[in-house]
């Protein structure tokens, strides 16, 4: 079960784009002092959060519900991802627009630049696809341990820009939708090993 925890917290990290979601941060935070910043990066994580759990544990009775198999989920969340790590990559992901009146921290910051529609996606396929309840406690605890890491990266985002510097945080995006584009990659296949098995 280690094993699991280890292998799912690694995949729904780099799921949640935290790189190109700290550099969004940045730009969209650059005006606060630090303190309201932090708030903003704690609001944030806790959306991310409750968002992320909600997807998580409703996979099975959406499908169910839509009459849609896991397999058929499979290849157009993967096909989604794709998609997505492919900007990643290119360089030409952009982040929303800023809606005024609204609390950032949920919109856009975890909706839908942390938990976009690639990362809803992925999250439905992973729940549904664990299917003991040992699985699936595993899973959620990797799922909350990484909503926290990402939002940790939040709360420390003025000293870790100084530290991996803007070209930085450019080159370790790049590196993220590398591995999210492979992730995709495997989502498919199995999707479609199984639909024609």
């Amino acid at each position: 079960m280690i094993n699991l925890f280890i292998s799912l917290y690694i995949k729904l990290f780099f799921l949640l784009t935290p790189f190109f979601v700290l550099s969004v941060f940045l730009s969209m935070t650059e005006d606060l002092d630090k303190p309201k910043q932090r708030k903003v990066a704690v609001r944030t994580t806790i959306a991310v959060l409750i968002t992320a759990l909600v997807l998580y544990f409703a996979g099975n009775p959406i499908f169910e519900t839509l009459g849609i198999t896991l397999d058929g989920f499979r290849v157009g969340a993967g096909s989604l991802l794709f998609l997505s790590a492919v900007s990643l990559v290119s360089g030409k992901r952009t982040k929303p627009a800023q809606d005024d009146e609204g609390d950032i921290a949920v919109v856009p910051l975890a909706i839908p630049v942390t938990v976009g529609p690639a990362t809803i996606g992925t999250i439905l396929v992973l729940g549904a696809g664990l299917t003991s309840t040992t699985q699936k406690l595993v899973g959620a605890a990797s799922l909350t341990v990484a909503c926290l890491s990402v939002g940790l990266m939040l709360f420390s985002a003025t000293a870790l820009k100084r530290i991996i510097s803007p070209m930085g945080l450019s080159v370790l995006t790049r590196i993220t939708g590398l591995i999210l584009s492979a992730m995709a990659a495997q989502i498919i296949f199995t999707g479609i090993k199984n639909f024609l098995a």
